[in-house]
């Protein structure tokens, strides 16, 4: 890993071109559990050829903007779990769950057998990323919690042991990730701010188990959800963060930008590296290397500046390309002025 004070990463997505991925069907399924595959604007026989492409340009802007440890952009997603997801054996898929949420209507896959990882699911677009860039890469997993509330049980016993298969198979890919030369592998947490009683009973035995054996530097990222999906209204404070502590993973990664976080809590996590969420992704509006400067420094005084990692508050799906850019380059910007007045 960079030894650079507060070295810049980002979270994982960065937008879609327009020419890949209609945005408003996209926007208009709210992260799809199951596959989308109306949301590609390319044919069949195209969309990988398409999705390398779009590939290389979300290397090459993280590159041009001068991140630390970037991403593949998450190009070939239809969202940050379901390519994952549904690549299990003991899922159905095609024959979905209808989960209802407030007005909403949201299709999840159905368990109905053993789970399985019938091969490796992202270890060719993390070879990809590695074979494109001289940056660190990290690579991006759904966790066992998140995916084990994104499914409907037909077949385990209880929730807990839903989440610990879920968890071994996991735990297969990272370690073919690990293998690969992935420099931090991911777990995308979000249902562990959704679901606290359940986090507290089994969330932290099931990421364990997860991460079993992984030698690599591991990360957790939590948030509240996509600044352009979700309400602005976001909360001051998560219901399950402080007890990441007594996890295995090296990095917690959190949102504090948009929801102005207190981040006092941020003194229960000193055995952990903090990736710092301080781009708002609510708004295309490109804020001030100034302002970013003031949200990294806010954290000063709570997390040493060798444990601190300067971010986006999520994964920047949902921004215009230009918009992505520009934050990017003002986060870079922002991590050097507060470096240089250390």
């Amino acid at each position: 890993m960079s030894t650079k004070l507060l070295a810049t990463t980002v979270i994982g997505s960065y937008p879609q071109p327009r020419w890949l991925v209609d945005h408003e069907i996209l926007k208009a399924k709210l992260v799809p559990r199951v596959h989308a595959h109306e949301i590609w604007r390319v044919p069949s026989p195209y969309l990988e050829e398409a999705q390398n492409d779009a590939t290389l340009i979300a290397i090459r802007d993280q590159e041009l903007a001068g991140i630390d440890t970037i991403t593949d952009g998450e190009m070939r997603r239809e969202s940050y779990s379901n390519r994952f997801g549904t690549a299990l054996s003991g899922i159905d898929s095609e024959n979905p769950y209808i989960r209802r949420v407030e007005t909403f209507e949201i299709p999840v896959p159905r368990v109905v057998g053993a789970l399985g990882r019938p091969g490796p699911i992202e270890v060719d677009d993390l070879r990809f990323l590695k074979r494109h860039t001289t940056r660190l890469a990290k690579i991006t997993l759904p966790g066992p919690f998140t995916l084990c509330k994104q499914a409907y049980n037909e077949y385990y016993a209880d929730e807990e042991a839903l989440a610990m298969a879920y968890a071994e198979v996991v735990n297969a890919e990272a370690l073919e990730l690990e293998a690969a030369g992935a420099d931090v592998i991911q777990l995308d947490e979000p249902w562990l701010r959704n679901d606290p009683d359940g986090a507290n009973r089994f969330g932290l035995k099931a990421i364990n188990r997860a991460l079993q054996g992984v030698r690599t530097t591991t990360a957790i990222h939590l948030c509240f959800g996509y600044g352009f999906v979700v309400s602005h209204q976001k909360p001051k404070a998560y219901a399950f963060l402080a007890q990441l502590a007594d996890c295995v993973v090296n990095q917690v990664s959190i949102e504090a930008a948009q929801p102005h976080l207190d981040l006092g809590v941020l003194r229960e996590l000193s055995n952990k590296t903090i990736v710092l969420g301080v781009v708002d992704l609510a708004t295309n509006e490109v804020e001030s290397i100034e302002v970013l400067a003031e949200r990294i420094r806010r954290a000063l005084p709570f997390v040493s500046p060798d444990r601190l990692i300067p971010a986006p508050d999520c994964g920047m799906k949902y921004l215009s390309r230009e918009a992505a850019f520009g934050k990017l380059q003002a986060l870079v910007g922002a991590a050097d002025l507060v470096r240089g007045s250390l």
